[in-house]
């Protein structure tokens, strides 16, 4: 792997736009991005992963508005956006058109879209595509002795090792939160919290106005 400082981002941009692999740290844990446009990235990252083809990445957007462009999304999606976004909280959003669908196809549809902080916000802001990330770790079951994503730069480097894959990896040290992005379904009438994270279901309630349905 090619480890690169947190402030460079113009290294990260252009190995996304040649079609490898960066791993960028978070305050939750390491995520490993590609360009979600391309299949060749992001198909390595899920034979890596041992991920199911129809379990999405997140779509990283570098900012409100081109969410706005490409997605619809509710007041209660906008409420939340404009209290959590940047930060640790990821939405359902229906596609506007059904070409954006195909071609970012690995996110899903309806697309799990977020709007990052820190190095993985500067990476989606520098990249003119858009960011496809997930968890640095083989997809798991949760149980006892999955010990979760990497929080370190050794835990990247198995991965990385184990999963025959090369990446650039941004250092960003230790990981403080090892937890979850909060989800949430703004896809219908009724918003649906999926997961708990970070952000919590009482903020979540506090934003919309109402406990969203589970």
């Amino acid at each position: 792997m090619q480890v690169i400082p947190t402030t460079d981002t113009t290294t990260a941009a252009a190995a996304i736009a040649d079609g490898r692999l960066v791993v960028v740290p978070t305050s939750r844990w390491y995520m490993i991005c590609a360009d979600a446009a391309n299949p060749t990235a992001y198909q390595a990252i899920l034979h890596g992963k041992q991920r199911p083809q129809n379990k999405p990445l997140a779509l990283v957007v570098p900012h409100l508005d081109r969410a706005r462009e490409l997605l619809d999304l509710t007041p209660d999606a906008e409420r939340l956006a404009a209290a959590f976004w940047p930060g640790d909280l990821a939405l359902f959003l229906p596609w506007r058109h059904q070409h954006d669908a195909d071609r970012y196809r690995v996110v899903g549809s309806p697309a799990l879209t977020t709007h990052a902080p820190g190095p993985l916000g500067a990476l989606a802001t520098a990249f003119p595509g858009l960011l496809a990330a997930t968890t640095v770790n083989v997809s798991g079951d949760g149980g006892p002795d999955d010990r979760g994503p990497a929080v370190t730069l050794a835990e990247v480097d198995e991965f990385l090792t184990d999963a025959g894959l090369d990446a650039v990896v941004m250092d960003g040290g230790i990981c403080p939160a090892a937890h979850h992005l909060t989800i949430v379904d703004c896809t219908g009438p009724d918003t649906r919290l999926v997961r708990a994270g970070l952000v919590h279901p009482r903020s979540v309630a506090a934003a919309i106005g109402q406990p969203a349905t589970s």
